[in-house]
């Protein structure tokens, strides 16, 4: 099977060991992957803050980077969310206001590939053990794009309780969003420092060593108040989980173990 990987604009700039974490974990499930090198950014940013037209040319740009695939595989239930949802909305009015149906046939072909991380392996590979060792205790936070527009439901955490060493403990008030939000963080910072705080504080509770999700936007705002806080919890991309192995530990490599997460705030 190939694939294409859609590694997008934070993991791209702030946190391309996630991106590596992907292939190692693909490449090692027997999955040819590629990297288109005209993708871009998905439009995300400039659709949530209301420039719909703006971002029409990218729904353009990802249509044409990924139309020789039959999956693209994304490390971002957000960016996923924004191609399966937003994109046929996108489409949708540009119809509606007689611009023809470019866009409606770009939408058409990108939506239906287009999967986020976890469920590409449980959905399309149908595996929930990948091989994976991760020694530490971990708990977990639903993103607000995965839980609620992709309906990733329990897939993150059928992988994780699959990874040999793991300790997976549960997060109270798991499903209260952590406050990023994208756009929102910065038109409302205090609003999203408080909801950042009382998701901190409902991890540090749990004990765990470690606090992975599915979107590094999030975890980039939950790894910057824990760091603000002079905490010892290790924000994880559970890409970078699912990729560590045992014999990576035991030979020091770097796939989502002690070394914990790279760029950000921390």
């Amino acid at each position: 099977m190939r694939v294409a990987l859609f590694v997008t604009c934070i993991n791209d700039t702030l946190y391309p060991r996630t991106g590596r974490a992907v292939v190692t974990l693909l490449e090692r499930l027997g999955v040819e992957v590629d990297f288109p090198d005209a993708q871009s950014c998905c439009g995300q940013p400039q659709f949530n803050t209301g420039y719909r037209h703006a971002t029409e040319p990218l729904v353009r740009r990802f249509d044409r980077a990924f139309r020789d695939h039959e999956y693209v595989v994304t490390p971002s239930g957000s960016c996923a969310a924004m191609v399966r949802d937003n994109y046929p909305r996108i489409a949708a009015k540009a119809a509606a206001e007689g611009r023809g149906r470019e866009l409606t046939d770009a939408a058409a072909r990108a939506v239906p590939k287009t999967y986020e991380l976890t469920e590409f392996l449980v959905d399309v590979l149908k595996v929930t053990d990948v091989g994976a060792y991760y020694p530490h205790t971990v708990t977990y936070h639903p993103t607000c794009h995965g839980l609620r527009m992709l309906g990733l439901g329990d897939r993150p955490r059928r992988l994780l309780e699959h990874v040999r060493g793991l300790e997976l403990r549960e997060l109270p008030g798991a499903e209260e969003c952590c406050g990023f939000g994208g756009t929102f963080a910065v038109k409302n910072p205090a609003v999203s420092a408080a909801m950042g705080a009382d998701k901190v504080r409902a991890v540090a509770g749990t004990g765990a060593s470690a606090v992975c999700t599915v979107d590094n936007s999030c975890l980039m705002h939950i790894g910057g108040t824990l760091a603000r806080q002079g905490s010892t919890v290790r924000p994880v991309h559970i890409a970078e989980i699912l990729a560590g192995t045992e014999e990576g530990a035991q030979g020091g490599a770097v796939s989502g173990t002690a070394a914990g997460a790279e760029g950000g705030p921390r």
